[in-house]
């Protein structure tokens, strides 16, 4: 085929006359060129929408982590090694991790059970339940821990007396963090549709198997962001544990409460450093979960 004088020419598709037609070789690479362009560029509103979004979360979040960090930071490791070697304060970062874990593993089996009732069953009152789920969100923490003393107190209508020892931090810990798992469960089970387990059963499956091959993969994200939020409101709580725990050095003192004990006496470099280190700490669990609910999503 013979080039024209508006530069070289390829074969085209097949024309009416069944002749394959000549397409300019500008066209082409014009076209892949489009082709290959990408797609996740940022518009001009996308572009602004991004800039306020960060700015709001920088004032809010990064630059206030950052100012803490930088206060822990001016002591060197020395101030680390003070903080963390002194037993009373060892004592507290213990009793808020170890409980907070225990806290957060009630959580994903409690938490999922509920939103499993709330989902599939169905019961008068179920309503009220939903609902009544919320209030540990909407109660001030320090009405929470008052009407815990009023129920695992001393004058308890239960006869358990549980106020001012560890029970009373778990009980606690437990009530404000009650809602994190149903709430980020129950609507991945409202979208699940009950045809594959029924189908999984009709083939023979049983029920241990279709909640470890099918359900489980599809719920282990929802259950890793309730669980970390779980710990994360866990480690850091503090107004429902005035009243119960007691604040006992050594017993129930928790670290939130020897922040402000720090804090109280001046001391804001050492209050400073106890809070990054539990900040490394939450860091360190919601990646853990992170690669947990991951694996557990791969095998499923």
């Amino acid at each position: 085929m013979t080039p024209s004088s508006g530069g070289a020419l390829l074969e085209g598709p097949t024309g009416l006359d069944g002749q394959a037609g000549p397409v300019p070789q500008e066209g082409r690479r014009s076209r892949r060129v489009r082709r290959s362009a990408p797609r996740n560029t940022l518009t001009r509103g996308s572009g602004l929408g991004l800039g306020i979004a960060m700015t709001w979360f920088s004032l809010l979040v990064l630059i206030p982590l950052a100012a803490v960090v930088a206060a822990a930071a001016e002591g060197g490791w020395d101030r680390y090694f003070s903080v963390l070697s002194n037993p009373q304060t060892w004592a507290a970062v213990s009793l808020t991790v170890t409980q907070s874990l225990l806290v957060t593993a009630v959580n994903i089996v409690m938490g999922t059970v509920i939103a499993w009732v709330l989902v599939r069953d169905r019961f008068p009152g179920r309503s009220i339940l939903n609902l009544v789920i919320d209030v540990p969100f909407a109660l001030p923490t320090i009405v929470a821990g008052l009407v815990l003393l009023s129920l695992y107190g001393p004058n308890s209508p239960l006869g358990v007396h549980w106020a001012f020892t560890r029970y009373a931090v778990f009980l606690a810990l437990a009530f404000v963090t009650l809602p994190f798992v149903v709430r980020t469960v129950q609507p991945v089970l409202e979208e699940l549709e009950a045809d594959v387990e029924e189908a999984a059963a009709s083939l023979g499956a049983t029920r241990l198997t279709i909640f470890r091959r099918i359900l489980l993969p599809s719920l282990a994200p929802a259950i890793a962001a309730g669980a970390a939020l779980s710990f994360a409101r866990a480690i850091s709580e503090y107004g429902s544990l005035v009243l119960l725990s007691g604040n006992r050095p050594f017993e129930t003192e928790v670290v939130s409460v020897r922040v402000l004990s720090f804090i109280e006496n001046g001391n804001t470099a050492s209050a400073a450093a106890l809070a990054s280190v539990m900040l490394f700490v939450a860091l360190v669990v919601i990646v853990a979960l992170d690669l947990v609910q991951r694996g557990v999503a791969r095998r499923g």
